[in-house]
């Protein structure tokens, strides 16, 4: 069965970075396009970023220039680059891939605070 796994997060100084990484098994991961999600608190959960099954990428805006989407389809697994991260972008962080349904990863916190 399809399985995605979160891992990377903690807690960060506003300008710093982080890297999230996302595991997949179960299916067949280079053909599938993968995408991050993010739900702060008292928020609903938002669209970060795609990369589709032959590397191109989409972001939402307010992390264009300071995320980077990447995948290695040797390992099955997605990262997120995220550096000068500010306040705002604290939030629990998730992976999804569709594979006939939608599947989630179990989430990984990020907090960005002094």
């Amino acid at each position: 069965q399809v399985q995605l796994v979160e891992s990377g997060g903690g807690l960060v100084q506003p300008g710093g970075s982080l890297r999230l990484s996302c595991a997949a098994s179960g299916f067949t991961f280079s053909k599938y396009s993968m995408r991050w999600y993010r739900q702060a608190p008292g928020k609903e959960r938002e669209w970060v970023a795609t990369i589709d099954n032959s590397g191109g990428t989409n972001y939402i805006d307010s992390v264009k220039g300071r995320f980077t989407i990447s995948r290695d389809n040797a390992k099955n697994t997605m990262d997120l680059q995220m550096n000068s991260l500010k306040p705002e972008d604290t939030a629990v962080y998730y992976c999804r891939a569709r594979v006939g349904v939608i599947h989630w990863g179990q989430g990984t916190q990020v907090t960005v605070s002094s």
